[in-house]
Protein backbone atom coordinates (compact mmCIF):
# COMPACT_ATOMS: atom_id res chain seq x y z
CA UNK A 1 0.00 0.00 0.00
CA UNK A 2 1.16 3.51 -0.80
CA UNK A 3 0.31 6.21 1.75
CA UNK A 4 -0.27 9.69 0.34
CA UNK A 5 1.48 12.24 2.56
CA UNK A 6 0.34 15.86 2.26
CA UNK A 7 2.42 18.64 3.85
CA UNK A 8 0.84 22.06 4.33
CA UNK A 9 2.87 25.11 3.27
CA UNK A 10 2.18 28.71 4.26
CA UNK A 11 4.01 32.01 4.48
CA UNK A 12 6.46 32.05 7.41
CA UNK A 13 6.48 28.26 7.71
CA UNK A 14 9.61 26.95 9.45
CA UNK A 15 11.82 25.43 6.76
CA UNK A 16 12.91 22.24 8.53
CA UNK A 17 9.40 21.70 9.87
CA UNK A 18 8.22 20.85 6.36
CA UNK A 19 11.47 19.91 4.65
CA UNK A 20 12.44 17.43 7.36
CA UNK A 21 9.29 15.30 7.03
CA UNK A 22 9.41 15.65 3.23
CA UNK A 23 12.95 14.24 3.25
CA UNK A 24 12.07 11.40 5.61
CA UNK A 25 9.07 10.11 3.66
CA UNK A 26 10.67 10.51 0.24
CA UNK A 27 13.88 8.84 1.45
CA UNK A 28 11.84 6.00 2.95
CA UNK A 29 10.33 5.26 -0.46
CA UNK A 30 13.78 5.29 -2.06
CA UNK A 31 15.16 2.95 0.59
CA UNK A 32 12.13 0.68 0.32
CA UNK A 33 12.80 0.16 -3.39
CA UNK A 34 16.17 -1.33 -2.46
CA UNK A 35 14.93 -3.37 0.49
CA UNK A 36 11.80 -4.71 -1.17
CA UNK A 37 12.25 -4.76 -4.99
CA UNK A 38 8.97 -4.80 -6.86
CA UNK A 39 6.86 -3.78 -3.86
CA UNK A 40 4.71 -0.63 -4.07
CA UNK A 41 6.50 2.41 -2.71
CA UNK A 42 5.26 3.08 0.82
CA UNK A 43 4.87 6.86 0.56
CA UNK A 44 3.97 9.46 -2.05
CA UNK A 45 4.73 12.94 -0.74
CA UNK A 46 3.27 16.22 -1.94
CA UNK A 47 2.86 19.79 -0.72
CA UNK A 48 -0.36 21.78 -0.43
CA UNK A 49 -1.00 25.51 0.03
CA UNK A 50 -4.06 27.73 0.02
CA UNK A 51 -3.16 29.15 -3.38
CA UNK A 52 -0.81 28.24 -6.21
CA UNK A 53 1.65 31.14 -5.86
CA UNK A 54 5.07 30.87 -4.22
CA UNK A 55 5.12 30.46 -0.45
CA UNK A 56 7.76 32.44 1.42
CA UNK A 57 9.09 30.40 4.32
CA UNK A 58 10.99 31.84 7.27
CA UNK A 59 14.24 33.60 6.33
CA UNK A 60 12.91 34.24 2.83
CA UNK A 61 13.09 30.79 1.22
CA UNK A 62 10.55 30.63 -1.61
CA UNK A 63 8.81 27.34 -2.28
CA UNK A 64 6.36 26.40 -5.03
CA UNK A 65 3.56 24.22 -3.64
CA UNK A 66 2.49 21.29 -5.78
CA UNK A 67 -1.24 21.61 -5.05
CA UNK A 68 -3.87 23.87 -3.55
CA UNK A 69 -6.86 23.19 -1.31
CA UNK A 70 -9.02 22.64 -4.39
CA UNK A 71 -6.88 20.32 -6.51
CA UNK A 72 -4.79 18.10 -4.24
CA UNK A 73 -5.18 14.30 -4.33
CA UNK A 74 -6.61 12.41 -1.35
CA UNK A 75 -4.35 12.58 1.69
CA UNK A 76 -3.73 9.65 4.03
CA UNK A 77 -1.18 11.35 6.28
CA UNK A 78 -1.58 15.08 6.85
CA UNK A 79 1.46 16.96 8.16
CA UNK A 80 0.99 20.46 9.57
CA UNK A 81 4.36 22.16 10.15
CA UNK A 82 4.95 25.13 12.40
CA UNK A 83 6.47 28.54 12.08
CA UNK A 84 4.60 31.81 12.51
CA UNK A 85 1.03 30.49 12.60
CA UNK A 86 -0.80 33.55 13.92
CA UNK A 87 -2.31 34.49 10.55
CA UNK A 88 -3.09 30.86 9.68
CA UNK A 89 -5.10 30.41 12.86
CA UNK A 90 -7.39 33.26 11.83
CA UNK A 91 -8.05 31.88 8.35
CA UNK A 92 -11.31 29.94 8.41
CA UNK A 93 -10.47 28.30 5.09
CA UNK A 94 -7.29 26.84 6.58
CA UNK A 95 -8.96 25.47 9.72
CA UNK A 96 -11.87 24.08 7.69
CA UNK A 97 -9.45 22.40 5.28
CA UNK A 98 -7.47 20.80 8.11
CA UNK A 99 -10.72 19.55 9.62
CA UNK A 100 -11.91 18.08 6.30
CA UNK A 101 -8.58 16.41 5.57
CA UNK A 102 -8.35 14.90 9.03
CA UNK A 103 -11.72 13.20 8.57
CA UNK A 104 -10.51 11.36 5.48
CA UNK A 105 -6.94 10.72 6.60
CA UNK A 106 -5.45 7.83 8.54
CA UNK A 107 -3.62 10.23 10.82
CA UNK A 108 -2.80 13.89 11.22
CA UNK A 109 0.52 15.10 12.57
CA UNK A 110 2.02 18.44 13.54
CA UNK A 111 5.52 19.77 13.98
CA UNK A 112 6.26 22.56 16.45
CA UNK A 113 3.58 25.29 16.45
CA UNK A 114 1.57 23.36 13.88
CA UNK A 115 -0.11 21.96 16.99
CA UNK A 116 -1.89 25.30 17.39
CA UNK A 117 -3.63 24.77 14.04
CA UNK A 118 -4.69 21.26 15.01
CA UNK A 119 -5.94 22.58 18.34
CA UNK A 120 -7.87 25.37 16.63
CA UNK A 121 -9.54 22.73 14.45
CA UNK A 122 -10.57 20.85 17.61
CA UNK A 123 -8.44 17.82 16.75
CA UNK A 124 -6.49 17.82 20.02
CA UNK A 125 -9.34 18.16 22.52
CA UNK A 126 -8.92 15.60 25.28
CA UNK A 127 -5.55 14.45 23.95
CA UNK A 128 -1.99 14.55 25.18
CA UNK A 129 0.31 16.54 22.90
CA UNK A 130 3.51 18.52 22.70
CA UNK A 131 4.98 21.46 20.80
CA UNK A 132 8.12 23.60 20.78
CA UNK A 133 9.35 24.27 24.34
CA UNK A 134 8.94 28.01 23.83
CA UNK A 135 5.23 27.63 23.06
CA UNK A 136 4.14 25.16 25.73
CA UNK A 137 2.59 27.84 27.94
CA UNK A 138 0.68 29.52 25.13
CA UNK A 139 -0.76 26.21 23.90
CA UNK A 140 -1.91 25.34 27.42
CA UNK A 141 -3.43 28.77 27.96
CA UNK A 142 -5.16 28.94 24.60
CA UNK A 143 -6.54 25.40 24.59
CA UNK A 144 -7.33 24.23 28.13
CA UNK A 145 -8.96 21.00 26.90
CA UNK A 146 -5.59 19.84 25.59
CA UNK A 147 -2.98 18.21 27.84
CA UNK A 148 0.41 19.62 26.83
CA UNK A 149 3.59 17.87 27.99
CA UNK A 150 7.06 19.35 28.18
CA UNK A 151 10.36 17.75 27.24
CA UNK A 152 8.87 15.27 24.78
CA UNK A 153 10.20 14.86 21.25
CA UNK A 154 6.90 13.51 19.95
CA UNK A 155 3.66 12.06 21.29
CA UNK A 156 1.43 9.49 19.59
CA UNK A 157 -2.22 9.99 20.54
CA UNK A 158 -3.64 7.53 18.03
CA UNK A 159 -5.06 9.39 15.06
CA UNK A 160 -2.96 12.46 15.86
CA UNK A 161 0.79 12.69 16.45
CA UNK A 162 2.50 15.88 17.61
CA UNK A 163 6.16 16.75 17.88
CA UNK A 164 8.33 19.38 19.47
CA UNK A 165 10.16 21.92 17.36
CA UNK A 166 12.09 21.78 14.12
CA UNK A 167 14.46 18.77 14.29
CA UNK A 168 11.93 16.80 16.37
CA UNK A 169 9.76 16.67 13.26
CA UNK A 170 12.36 14.41 11.65
CA UNK A 171 12.24 12.03 14.61
CA UNK A 172 8.45 12.01 14.54
CA UNK A 173 8.41 11.33 10.81
CA UNK A 174 10.79 8.39 11.23
CA UNK A 175 8.43 7.07 13.89
CA UNK A 176 5.54 7.42 11.42
CA UNK A 177 7.56 5.48 8.84
CA UNK A 178 7.99 2.79 11.48
CA UNK A 179 4.31 2.82 12.34
CA UNK A 180 3.10 2.69 8.74
CA UNK A 181 5.92 0.98 6.86
CA UNK A 182 7.69 -1.12 9.46
CA UNK A 183 10.49 -0.62 11.94
CA UNK A 184 13.24 -1.91 9.67
CA UNK A 185 12.31 0.60 6.97
CA UNK A 186 12.52 3.42 9.54
CA UNK A 187 15.91 2.22 10.77
CA UNK A 188 17.31 2.00 7.25
CA UNK A 189 15.80 5.37 6.32
CA UNK A 190 17.53 7.00 9.31
CA UNK A 191 20.78 5.31 8.31
CA UNK A 192 20.44 6.57 4.74
CA UNK A 193 19.91 10.08 6.09
CA UNK A 194 22.83 9.64 8.52
CA UNK A 195 20.46 10.58 11.31
CA UNK A 196 20.96 9.19 14.81
CA UNK A 197 17.52 7.79 15.62
CA UNK A 198 16.22 5.22 18.07
CA UNK A 199 12.70 4.51 19.23
CA UNK A 200 11.42 2.45 22.14
CA UNK A 201 7.81 1.24 21.57
CA UNK A 202 6.77 1.87 25.20
CA UNK A 203 7.39 5.63 24.88
CA UNK A 204 4.45 6.38 22.60
CA UNK A 205 2.09 4.14 24.55
CA UNK A 206 3.05 5.65 27.87
CA UNK A 207 2.29 9.12 26.58
CA UNK A 208 -0.94 8.27 24.80
CA UNK A 209 -3.52 6.94 27.30
CA UNK A 210 -6.09 6.59 24.51
CA UNK A 211 -4.01 3.76 23.03
CA UNK A 212 -3.88 1.66 26.19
Amino acid sequence: MTFAVGIYLFDEVEVLDFAGPFEVFSTASRVSARLYPGAPKPFRVTTVARESHLVTARAGLEVQPAHTFTDHPPIDVLIIPGGVVTAEMERKSVIDWITRCSVGSILTASVCTGAFLLAKAGLLDGKTVTTHWEDIGDLRAGFPRVTVLEEQRWIDAGDTVTSAGISAGIEMSLYLVSRLGGHELAVQTARQMEFDWTWAPHVALALAPSLQ
